[in-house]
């Protein structure tokens, strides 16, 4: 976990660079690199290079945690939101699994009381 924070708090660096430049447009640029990086693993795993597709798989990451730190600041997400969330989700969803439901069950119950949240929240936010 260590290398994964000294990379968010390079994020937050690149972040602050960013604001001066012309080339970055937020998070729409980290998530469209995102994408081509995806391609760029796709292609190093058909080459069978192990190193290639190490690296491929860091600038992955750290597109990743751009978009994340760009979204933060634009939309104001909380980065501890996120990955508690996506934790607390796949826990739920192998522990499910190993009791024997379906990854399927597991999606709908989740995505209702995501749902749920969303109407309180909505619900709070105008009355």
């Amino acid at each position: 976990m260590e290398k994964l924070e000294t990379l968010l708090e390079l994020a937050r660096r690149k972040a602050d660079i960013d604001k001066t430049s012309t080339w970055s447009e937020g998070a729409k640029t980290y998530l469209s690199e995102l994408k081509a990086e995806v391609d760029e693993v796709n292609e190093e795993i058909a080459k069978q290079r192990l190193c290639f597709l190490e690296d491929e798989l860091g600038d992955v990451l750290w597109d990743y945690l751009n978009a994340l730190v760009a979204l933060e600041e634009e939309e104001g997400i909380n980065i501890d939101n996120v990955l508690a969330r996506a934790c607390n989700k796949y826990h739920e969803r192998i522990s499910g699994i190993e009791k024997g439901e379906s990854w399927q069950e597991i999606k709908f119950r989740q995505k209702t009381a995501l749902e749920d949240e969303q109407a309180n929240f909505e619900q709070k936010k105008h009355g």
